[in-house]
């Protein structure tokens, strides 16, 4: 066997034409709070602010503080009404009870000296008998009034942020506002008029001002299952207001330095994704927009999360995209070097014809200026076919084939078109054997598949002596682990040169029989089929069939596509 391959030239290239420039997005350098960086600010403090403002709230938490202080007035006001029924109570006319009103006005002094809570006492008519507020006998004379305490600025704000709050989260408007007159009658309080006339306690809640609340209880001042005055406590609820303050003042506490931490941690974290995803993105701008490879994508496989992987695909990526201009680099060479050999014998024949005034030597070269344009034509649809099967192959939809069905139409087919007596005609002879049972299907295309089995046969058939039989074995097996179908194409032929069995898978790879015409192949079939295996996720290969002797009897190429 000789090669009529040579070294391509680099001299002569394709002319690629220019790329026309298209508007594209430009990258901007982003400070410290990037836009990624501020949404997973808001993110985390917007669920913070509503984790607090749900705790600030605090409903039912007040709502049990008023009920617990109601329950205390009533207590209170149940010991008031049964000293006052004891001991301020006389016989009348008619012996009935009669309530003394000196001496109740005297234990009702006696009697709230030691809570902070105002007591007033009302008569069957309703009438103010006594008021706590009152130092001597008559209601009105003097009044006496706990003073506010010392004027304390920290104090003021908190308690100025307490009633905005209680404002904001807390709505009155389920609760009648409190009102004195300045004449005072039970009947100005539901809860006095209802202890006098059932004989049962009752309380009562009512607003005062924007944020104030005063809490009443009426007890009944019994003599003998008889009503004869009723008890009027009364609470400015400054507890509650102080305890929900306190409370607050606490989540809030606990709310800021939880804020610090959140907007801490947020920075932490958008700074381990926005910073990569930046750097990155600017690497992957300046491989855009620089045209050699000192450009380096950060390497971030170390994280181990999904910036690492974005890493790792943006470098396997870029390094794809090299590689790809490389093997546009050679192709274009490479053509440019076989398209200029023909051109060169063709330009040398017919420059001869024009000179020779001889008519049969004139004639003598128009099979050469013929065989030169048939092999430019060939040429050039060989690596048009090449050029598109990428793209081919990337937009062709996938599907079950019958790989038994598909080899044995074809091994007739070609034995078909040698017509009958092709072996006494010297032709070679196809044989399909399989082993094991089918179905033996795979995931792919079939229109191309069949064309790398073509070209495997066109090849077999090249190199086998005439009257030879070429051998097509289907049989199952493994590879790496993976089940996959084998195919493997046997001729009886001079087999591969040694050290070329990764070289004939090369374009423009031309190792051929002695005899056979040059510029009948263009080099390019086994390398299609390499690329349309290799793009079904499979592997194809040569070797040599070795006799007992250790001397090359034929050539043996191997397919293996994953099994469906």
């Amino acid at each position: 066997m000789t090669s009529n391959r040579s070294k391509p030239s680099t001299e002569s290239a394709i002319a690629i034409p220019p790329i026309k420039a298209e508007a594209v997005p430009v990258i901007h350098r982003r400070g410290l709070f990037s836009p990624l960086t501020l949404r997973i600010l808001a993110v985390n403090v917007l669920a913070l602010a509503i984790l607090v403002g749900g705790l600030l709230f605090l409903g039912q938490y007040r709502q049990s503080l008023i009920d617990a202080e109601l329950a205390a007035l009533k207590s209170q006001g149940e010991i008031f009404a049964a000293a006052l029924g004891e001991g301020a109570v006389t016989r009348g006319r008619d012996d009935l009870p009669v309530l003394q009103a000196t001496f109740a006005r005297q234990m009702m002094r006696r009697l709230v000296e030691p809570v902070d809570t105002r007591a007033r006492l009302y008569n069957p008519d309703g009438q103010l008998v006594a008021d706590s507020r009152n130092l001597f006998g008559r209601p009105g004379m003097v009044e006496s009034r706990a003073l506010p305490p010392p004027e304390d600025n920290m104090g003021s704000a908190f308690s100025s942020l307490g009633q905005r709050i209680d404002r904001l989260f807390f709505s009155a408007g389920d609760l009648e506002p409190y009102y004195e007159g300045v004449t005072e009658h039970a009947s100005d309080y539901s809860e006095a008029i209802t202890a006098l006339r059932t004989g049962e306690p009752a309380v009562a809640a009512r607003t005062l001002g924007e944020s104030g609340m005063v809490l009443s209880a009426a007890v009944p001042v019994q003599h003998y299952k008889q009503v004869v005055a009723t008890v009027l406590l009364s609470h400015d609820g400054a507890e509650i207001t102080h305890s929900m303050h306190e409370v607050r003042l606490g989540i809030l506490k606990v709310f800021g330095l939880t804020l610090v931490v959140t907007v801490l941690m947020s920075i932490y974290l958008a700074g381990t994704i926005a910073r990569p995803v930046h750097r990155l993105s600017e690497a992957a701008e300046a491989v855009r927009r620089h045209h050699d490879r000192e450009v380096v994508i950060p390497d971030f496989s170390g994280r181990e999360d999904e910036i690492g992987d974005l890493s790792v695909a943006l470098r396997d990526m870029t390094a794809a995209l090299w590689r790809r201009m490389d093997a546009i680099e050679s192709f274009a060479a490479d053509v440019a070097h076989e398209i200029k050999n023909p051109l060169t014998s063709l330009r040398s024949a017919v420059e001869t014809a024009v000179n020779v005034k001889d008519p049969k030597r004139q004639r003598k070269l128009l099979p050469i200026i013929l065989e030169d344009v048939q092999r430019i034509d060939r040429l050039i649809s060989d690596i048009s076919d090449a050029s598109r099967i990428d793209a081919e192959l990337s937009r062709a939809e996938r599907g079950a084939v019958e790989l038994a069905a598909m080899l044995k139409a074809l091994v007739d087919m070609r034995n078909a078109a040698a017509g009958e007596g092709a072996e006494d005609a010297g032709a070679p002879t196809l044989r399909l054997s399989i082993e094991g049972r089918g179905p033996f299907v795979v995931d792919g295309i079939e229109s191309r598949l069949v064309r790398v089995f073509d070209n495997l046969f066109d090849n077999a058939l090249t190199f086998s002596p005439s009257g030879g039989i070429i051998e097509c074995r289907l049989s199952r097996g493994k590879e790496a682990g993976v089940p996959c179908l084998w195919i493997a194409i046997e001729d009886q032929g001079p087999g591969i040169p040694e050290g070329a069995e990764r070289a004939i898978f090369d374009r423009f790879y031309s190792e051929r029989p002695e005899g056979e015409k040059f510029g009948v192949h263009s080099g390019l079939g086994l390398s299609i089929s390499h690329q349309i295996v290799t793009a079904h996720d499979g592997t194809l290969r040569a070797e040599n069939i070795l006799d007992g002797k250790g001397k090359a009897k034929g050539a043996r190429l191997l397919v293996c596509l994953p099994a469906a």
